[in-house]
């Protein structure tokens, strides 16, 4: 079997709400989903998503290679963009090819891609997360209630602006979520906009009002001497690693003992996501998938590592023009039994013809112009929302 050719097309995903988070919100809930098909002589095509960028630099490296050479084709692919630079949306657009190829290779096997890597049980726990800096208080309970009705008793909240907002905000669907559990968890995720004495701070006042199991990326993302330091002043565990793209760059972090729960995005990519993992579990750390929503294959991951803790769900609705096999239920997903990565395109599905909104002026993808400056523990003047 041989790799032959590509192909780019954008759909979109309407999340049926605004979506983003303290550097900023989509509106509309309509967003674009970038998507790589990976295509073979034998026929078998294999989808993955992630970026676009960098793409026909990164097919020159696998061109004529056999698709089930996983490994050694991602590694190919790191080294044809070593003077370029793989980060950023490179690393995303490895990720797409990457998950394509394990898609051939689990439909070559005949086998779903989590029992192709070992994994023996289909199910992954979740927790749900709203990307909800937008919602009101009613519209957070009623999207959190949809999701316990789907069995979670986990939910991570956006915020990082006004920690009494952020304490009610908590409180609100930790009650909710308690209607089905005694220990119902929530976090926060703050969005790198902290600086070290602001996260200290904000934190020690936010614990004197609920309990939050995490908190994620409250400093930079590579900022590992300030990580250590909060983890040394809070009770709260530190959660990062969604942005770090490349497995080096997690190296400080885990050198300065700077982090309890490491984290990957599943927008990088299979492959990625089981390094991080092995990483993470050589140290005894636990791992969390981010972002399933922008590559539910990468769920395929969580049943073959042993110290998959908890994986991000923040919506049920299936992309336009694809088929995702597994189901959005118990409190996590339920992977599917088709062989390959579990996603496959409707007929239909348009080529290139979706704007892509996720960022703009709005963000959330802007970093605000005052984050990391602040030496208390409230901002203002909150971004406003792309249309």
């Amino acid at each position: 079997m041989k790799i032959t050719g590509y192909k780019l097309i954008n759909t979109t995903l309407d999340w049926g709400r605004p979506v983003g988070d303290v550097n900023g919100f989509i509106a509309s809930g309509r967003t674009a989903l970038p998507i790589v098909v990976i295509e073979t002589d034998e026929g078998v095509q294999g989808v993955g998503m992630g970026m676009h960028d960098g793409i026909p630099q990164l097919f020159e490296a696998i061109e004529g290679a056999d698709p089930r050479s996983t490994s050694a084709l991602y590694d190919r692919m790191l080294a044809r963009m070593f003077k370029n630079g793989h980060g950023g949306a490179v690393f995303g657009a490895i990720g797409a090819i990457d998950t394509a190829l394990w898609d051939i290779k689990a439909q070559t096997a005949g086998e779903p891609l989590w029992r192709l890597l070992g994994g023996g049980d289909r199910f992954v726990p979740g927790y749900a997360s709203g990307l909800d800096i937008a919602l009101s208080a009613t519209e957070l309970l009623d999207y959190y209630d949809s999701m316990s009705e789907r069995g979670f008793t986990a939910a991570k909240l956006k915020g990082g602006r006004d920690y009494r907002h952020d304490a009610d905000r908590l409180t609100l669907v930790q009650d909710l979520l308690g209607r089905a559990t005694d220990e119902p968890l929530v976090m926060l995720d703050a969005n790198e906009s902290w600086n070290l004495p602001q996260a200290v701070r904000y934190l020690a006042r936010l614990e004197e009002h609920v309990e939050i199991a995490w908190i994620e990326e409250p400093l930079r993302r590579w900022d590992a001497a300030g990580m250590r330091r909060l983890r040394d002043s809070v009770a709260t565990a530190v959660a990062t690693g969604e942005n770090l793209t490349g497995l080096e760059q997690y190296r400080p972090l885990l050198d300065a003992q700077a982090v309890d729960v490491v984290q990957a995005a599943a927008v990088w990519g299979v492959t990625h996501a089981l390094r991080v993992a092995s990483a993470a579990h050589a140290r005894d750390l636990p791992f969390s998938i981010v972002g399933l929503s922008s590559n539910p294959a990468v769920a395929h991951v969580a049943p073959a590592i042993p110290n998959h803790l908890i994986t991000e769900v923040a919506t049920s609705q299936e992309p336009t023009g694809l088929a995702v096999d597994l189901d959005v239920c118990d409190g996590g997903v339920v992977l599917g039994d088709r062989p390959g990565a579990g996603v496959s395109l409707r007929n239909g599905v348009h080529d290139g013809t979706a704007e892509f909104v996720w960022g703009g002026d709005g963000g959330p993808h802007v970093r605000d112009s005052r984050a990391g400056l602040e030496l208390g523990v409230r901002r203002t003047n909150p971004r406003q929302g792309a249309e």
